[in-house]
């Protein structure tokens, strides 16, 4: 694992596979507190429940069942719709454009994907906020996964096997070391974004997920440069 991109170890890449929350927008942004927010609100209506309890329940779902959606499904069958619809009603102007990202996926060469525990309108509208929407090849969504998140291995097979990815030629970028799992055991290149100025909370990241070290290829705080750095090397 390194944070430093070694640029020929991606000249074979023609499928780039990247999270959305918290990994094509900067984890600063606090987007995903909004959403954070509305699932708790949502459990606490759905359970009559005060919200520190509807809190504490909301994380055990996560935990539990990989989302929270997974989990209020799982013992309460609510309706998904419902819940996605519900969590995204948020600002979305608290994601600034993002020029120098939109530049750098636009130029890699090979498709681009965006692959998501959220759904695909909750993708649409960050990555047109980002100004990064055009350049994408398509969105796998929670709903293309049959609502099974990552990282469960199946929701790999499915989006590799809908796309046709060959995994050995594609690279996937993701906030959360435990979903880079699958994609390394496929034969990706793996990248952990972390939040800007990372070094405070590394240990913290790593307390998290430390199990997972090992099927992390690289480490960056910046998305946009890492990319760049890796075009400036990459056969024209």
């Amino acid at each position: 694992m390194t944070n430093a991109p070694a640029s020929a170890r991606f000249a074979h890449v023609t499928d780039w596979v990247f999270d959305l929350d918290n990994t094509l927008y900067p984890h600063h942004s606090n987007l995903f507190s909004q959403i954070d927010v509305k699932m708790t609100a949502y459990v606490s209506e759905l359970l009559q429940l005060p919200r520190d309890e509807a809190r504490k329940l909301q994380k055990e779902l996560y935990k539990d069942y990989g989302t929270t959606l997974n989990g209020l499904m799982a013992r309460h069958g609510i309706d998904p719709d419902d819940f996605l619809n519900k969590v995204h009603d948020i600002d979305y102007t608290w994601v600034d454009p993002n020029p120098a990202l939109g530049d750098a996926i636009k130029a890699l060469p090979g498709r681009k994907f965006i692959f998501t525990n959220g759904d695909r309108g909750h993708a649409e509208r960050t990555a047109r906020q980002l100004g990064i929407l055009d350049h994408f090849d398509d969105i796998f969504d929670i709903v293309a996964a049959d609502l099974m998140p990552k990282p469960a291995r199946e929701t790999y097979d499915k989006f590799v096997g809908l796309h046709r990815v060959d995994a050995p030629r594609a690279a996937m970028f993701e906030d959360l070391a435990r979903n880079l799992s699958v994609p390394k055991l496929l034969g990706m290149m793996t990248v952990l974004i972390v939040p800007n100025n990372f070094e405070p909370t590394f240990s913290e990241i790593w307390e998290r997920d430390a199990e997972f070290e090992d099927d992390v290829d690289f480490v960056t705080d910046d998305l946009a440069g890492f990319l760049t750095t890796i075009l400036e090397d990459l056969p024209r």
